[in-house]
């Protein structure tokens, strides 16, 4: 089975219900590329990849298009069996840009899932659940407005909350947790993101402030010498987000002994099979992480719940997909969907994802 056609799309997804805020900066608009990868029997396979801006992290759409363009005609002709030998062919073409790789990594295990008649959870290693948690992400806001958000959300069955912080002044922030957490104690853990947005100082006066909720801290500073300069100082847990870049940094951060959890990535990392490497690093250490992505629609959604229902249910932190942000589905019959705080871990072969014919229109590139 060999790849004979590589295609690439555009998706638009405006976002819906009023603009996502963080302290890197605001979301009104994001743009997905998708790439649909065909093989000399008929089988296909897509993937997506879709950051949310040029500033949250050091990928962007147009990045991740001519990082495509660099690596897509160097797939035609290939082997579409062994995503290993896959893999190293995009690193022969192109060094670096794991977010638009990642892209072609999720269409090869839903192409070699279709094939085979088997889902993706299967090709990384098994299912341990038919449903994984969702978690719920608070915007930055005004306090009193976010706790009665928070409460909205833990009446739908959300059992994890993540509250954005940063950008605003620490005692707003302070309040903020405080809030949420009159309403979320004894319903549902919190963890507090400040998306890369605080100084060591602030991290600090905020842990001690906040003393005795039990929240974890997402990601407080924006280096890992910062995060280092953190522990022994604060009373809670510290998560790693944005740093996670590779897992190179993976394994530092848990060598180093300065991250007791992690926010991953899907495409960030690379795709599903750098992804499933770093699930396995957690395990060994016994660290709890999610699985989720930037952005995008119900590929990217699928791979996370697909990986998702392969980490071990207790130290599984959930998963965020944009789901709620977003209008539509690429599959009306098998949309990927949040009820109850959960969602379902799609049976269908692949993916379990098939995006409807022409829905995207005509490729903005293609390769064979």
């Amino acid at each position: 089975m060999r790849i004979i056609q590589i295609n690439v799309f555009s998706a638009p997804l405006p976002v819906q219900g009023g603009t996502y805020r963080m302290a890197s900066g605001s979301i009104d608009f994001v743009e997905s590329t998708l790439v649909e990868v065909i093989a000399d029997n008929g089988a296909v396979g897509w993937g997506e990849t879709c950051s949310n801006g040029p500033v949250y992290q050091p990928q962007h759409t147009l990045g991740a298009r001519a990082a495509i363009e660099e690596i897509g005609p160097g797939l035609i002709g290939e082997e579409a069996t062994s995503i290993r030998s896959l893999g190293a062919r995009m690193d022969a073409r192109l060094n670096g840009h794991n977010y638009a790789k990642a892209a072609f990594d999720i269409a090869f295990h839903d192409l070699l899932g279709r094939t085979y008649g088997i889902s993706v959870s299967t090709l990384l290693g098994g299912a341990l659940t038919n449903r994984i948690e969702a978690y719920y992400s608070l915007v930055v806001g005004e306090p009193n407005e976010t706790a009665r958000i928070a409460a909205e959300k833990i009446k739908k069955g959300y059992q994890r909350l993540q509250v954005k912080i940063g950008g605003q002044n620490i005692e707003n922030d302070v309040e903020t947790v405080h809030k949420v957490w009159e309403v979320a104690a004894g319903k549902a853990r919190v963890a507090v993101d400040a998306n890369r947005g605080m100084t060591v100082a602030a991290a600090l006066q905020l842990s001690r402030s906040c003393q005795a909720i039990p929240i974890v801290l997402e990601q407080p500073c924006n280096t890992l010498d910062e995060i280092a300069n953190l522990k022994g100082r604060v009373w809670h847990p510290i998560y790693l987000d944005e740093n996670t870049e590779d897992q190179n940094v993976v394994l530092r951060a848990i060598s180093m002994g300065i991250a007791d959890g992690f926010g991953l990535k899907v495409t960030r990392l690379g795709g599903l099979s750098k992804m499933t490497a770093v699930r396995d690093m957690c395990a060994i250490r016994s660290l709890p992480h999610s699985s989720d992505d930037t952005w995008g629609g119900d590929i990217i959604a699928a791979a996370c719940v697909h990986l998702g229902a392969t980490v071990e249910p207790r130290r599984f932190e959930g998963a965020w997909i944009a789901q709620e942000y977003i209008e539509g589905h690429y599959d009306k019959a098998n949309p990927i969907t949040i009820r109850d705080g959960h969602i379902l871990v799609p049976q269908e072969p692949g993916l379990g994802v098939k995006p409807e014919a022409g829905m995207f229109g005509k490729p903005i590139a293609s390769y064979g």
